[in-house]
């Protein structure tokens, strides 16, 4: 058989076999570092594993952070959940805090 008439056939193999063998899209994010669902969130909140989030900022502004919090997410941080809050400074920097959400203190991570 001529190799010109193979190439398609194995053209179609090698991709089969990458889907196949590639890891699936969740993989690429490790479960210990994913962010929580609105639906977790509330649930985490309710079983008292987290502070909500506005005891979070206040908790923010009484470490001397004024700037407007413009984005706020409830992630996992290996056996911790925290709140990385994402801010806009008056000067218009961004920067990103993350809060931990058990006991409202700032963290490093």
């Amino acid at each position: 058989m001529p190799v010109s008439r193979l190439l398609p056939a194995l053209s179609i193999l090698c991709l089969l076999a990458g889907a196949f063998l590639a890891p699936p899209a969740s993989a690429a994010i490790p479960p210990e570092h994913s962010c929580l669902t609105k639906a977790e969130q509330r649930a985490a909140v309710a079983a008292n594993k987290a502070i909500s989030l506005a005891q979070a900022i206040k908790s923010l502004r009484n470490h001397g952070h004024r700037a407007e919090v413009v984005r706020a997410r409830l992630c996992r941080h290996d056996e911790t959940l925290v709140y990385v809050l994402t801010l806009l400074g008056h000067s218009g920097k961004v920067i990103s805090v993350n809060i931990d959400a058990g006991t409202g203190e700032p963290t490093s991570r």
